[in-house]
This record gives C-alpha cells, sequence and structure tokens, in this order.
C-alpha cells in the first residue's frame, strides 16, 4: 500500500510525523520511532524566553548579582525548568541528525519579531531539514487589539521566512479572531506548512492553598474534531502543506485528518503512552483499513471530505449546527 506523502516540500514516507516533545531528547528513543516507521520527528522546542534569559545573563550578569536585578529574574522560567539552553540545544539537533535518516525539524517557540529569532538561522545552521515556527500568545492585555496581536505574529513569521532558506512551518493557536483569513494571511506570508493546533495548558487552582496549580494532561481523541473542522476548511485553499496535531491516537484519526485534507499527523502523546512501537501498529492498520476499502493509495484519499467539496460551507456548517441543537428536543429524562 502506498502511503506516501509530501510534507514541507519534502517527501516522506507515511504521514506520521513524531511532534514537538520530550521524544526526541533521548538518542536512543529517536532511533527507535524511526525503527518504528516514523517518517519525520519535531524536536522539543527552544522558547523565547530561554533565549533572553541566557543572552540578559550574558550582558547584564543576571545569574551572578541573584535579585537586583529587580523583575528580570521572577519573569524568567529558571533554567531548570528547561530540557536545553541554547547552545545545548544547537549540539543535540546535530547530533540527532547524525544519529538518523529521517528528516529532523527544528522548533522555536515565541511571539515577537526580536532578537531571539537569529536562533532560527542556527538551527537551519545546526542541520535542521525545516522549522516548526510555534506562535503561542494569548492576549490578557485589554488594550492590545486582535489586529495587533496578529501584525506580531506576521512579523515573526516573516522575519524568520527572510532569515533561513529552509522550509518553515507555522503551529498555530486556534484563538484568532477570524481563523481562515488569518491562515491565509500566513500563507502569503510564504510559510510552507499550517500546524493545527497548539494544545492550551490551563492552570487550575488549589482552592486550599491559593494558589495556581499546573498540571500537564496528554491529548485524547476527542480534540481531533477541531483540528479537523479547521483541515476541512483550509484544504485545498491555501498553497501550504496542512498538518494536524492534538488528538491522533490511531488509524482512524489518521485516516480522518486525511480525509479532511491533512498532508500528515503529529504524535506525542500516543507515543508517550504507549512507546515508539505504536507507530507500527497504526501504518499497519492504516494499511490494512486502505485495502479494505479499495483506495489505491493515501493520497488518493485527501481531501475527500474538505469543504471545498462543499459549495457552501458557512450554510453547510449552520445547517449542522441547528440540526444538532433541534436533536435536542428528543432527549428527555427517564
Amino acid at each position: 500500500m502506498n502511503l506516501t506523502t509530501e510534507y514541507l516540500g519534502m517527501p516522506l514516507a507515511n504521514p506520521i510525523v513524531v511532534g514537538a516533545g520530550p521524544l526526541s531528547d533521548d538518542l536512543d528513543t529517536v532511533r527507535r520511532l524511526e525503527d518504528a516507521g516514523a517518517a519525520a520527528i519535531v524536536l522539543r522546542s527552544l522558547f523565547e524566553e530561554q533565549i533572553v534569559r541566557e543572552e540578559m545573563s550574558e550582558f547584564v550578569h543576571l545569574d551572578g548579582h541573584g535579585d537586583s536585578f529587580g523583575e528580570a529574574a521572577s519573569f524568567f522560567p529558571s533554567p531548570r525548568s528547561f530540557a536545553l539552553g541554547p547552545h545545548q540545544y544547537l549540539e543535540h539537533l546535530r547530533k540527532v541528525k547524525h544519529a538518523v535518516g529521517i528528516p529532523v525539524i527544528g522548533s522555536l517557540n515565541g511571539s515577537r519579531p526580536e532578537g531571539w529569532l537569529e536562533y532560527a538561522r542556527l538551527i537551519a545552521e545546526a542541520g535542521a531539514n525545516a522549522l516548526e515556527l510555534n506562535l503561542y500568545r494569548l492576549s490578557a492585555d485589554p488594550n492590545l487589539d486582535a489586529a495587533a496581536i496578529e501584525r506580531r505574529s506576521l512579523e515573526t513569521v516573516m522575519a524568520v521566512r527572510e532569515s533561513i532558506t529552509i522550509p518553515v512551518a507555522v503551529k498555530l493557536s486556534p484563538f484568532y479572531t477570524a481563523f481562515a483569513h488569518m491562515a491565509r494571511e500566513f500563507d502569503r506570508a510564504y510559510v510552507d506548512a499550517l500546524v493545527l493546533f497548539n494544545r492550551f495548558y490551563q492552570p487550575d487552582i488549589d482552592v486550599e492553598a491559593l494558589t495556581a496549580t499546573r498540571s500537564l494532561h496528554l491529548s485524547d481523541a476527542s480534540e481531533l474534531r477541531l483540528r479537523l473542522h479547521w483541515i476541512a476548511i483550509l484544504s485545498g485553499r491555501v498553497r501550504a502543506s496542512l498538518a494536524v496535531t492534538g488528538g491522533v491516537h490511531e488509524a482512524v484519526d489518521v485516516i480522518k485528518a486525511t480525509m479532511a485534507g491533512a498532508h500528515v499527523t503529529q504524535m506525542v502523546s500516543a507515543l508517550l503512552q504507549r512507546g515508539p512501537n505504536h507507530i507500527r501498529v497504526v501504518l499497519e492498520d492504516l494499511a490494512r483499513w486502505l485495502t479494505e476499502h479499495e483506495w489505491e493509495s493515501l493520497s488518493a484519499l485527501r481531501g475527500n471530505m474538505s469543504f471545498e467539496k462543499v459549495p457552501d460551507p458557512d450554510a453547510y456548517e449552520r445547517a449542522n449546527y441547528m440540526l444538532m441543537l433541534q436533536s435536542w428536543k428528543d432527549v428527555s429524562w427517564r
């Protein structure tokens, strides 16, 4: 069965890409992921805050003066919060590239078009086949309007695009006011792929200790629906490749994402739960399903459930909305 696809201008053996996360931290695990059939791997993100902190440490001796530098010491996360510092990140990227033959994609996480983006060039020079730019920003400032946030995001992407020649993917959150329009703007900025969506890690409140608490919850298949919705809307309407991340656990999830129009599906949580060999299981199940349903290739399936196949997607969406609400009349307590 032909499972090949193309992503970021690169031919891939199949649509399973290991998403950004801790799986790429260990070289033995990276090799096991490749052996299990991973078509590409995205390294854990290097954060804007890590780079800025290191620059401040060098130029204003933040670490040496402790709390003497006012708010700076409390603003940035502790270095111990990060798996790898900026220089260690570049060295680890070189080691991963040497360890495997599949494409290795670097990852930068930030929100502002400033000097830290120099690391896009350094990641490219370290051998990354592509760069995933993770734009994670939720504005709590009521004085900052949507247009300003969108403009800053586009400026960041354009700064990266101008500084490197390797392909660039943009990993987005779904919280833009008019997401379809914003996706088209990124596409016009010549990004090579759109990755949907960044997961929003929400804090909880400890009512006894009166503190905000942090916890990491792995994804489940229910998170896939939002991704399918927007991939289906964008499929055929943007030049960039489309990737789904979040909620991909089984072969059926890969099938749904491909039907919506995705070129690849990123997996993290399922692999953390079941180990690298789960990729092999998913690929075997995917090939079996395609054979049983008489599809000659994965690409033949792509986009057959996208909104491009519907004359008026807005009307389709509203009709579905009304039908779902009307169905509530059939529900009664027993």
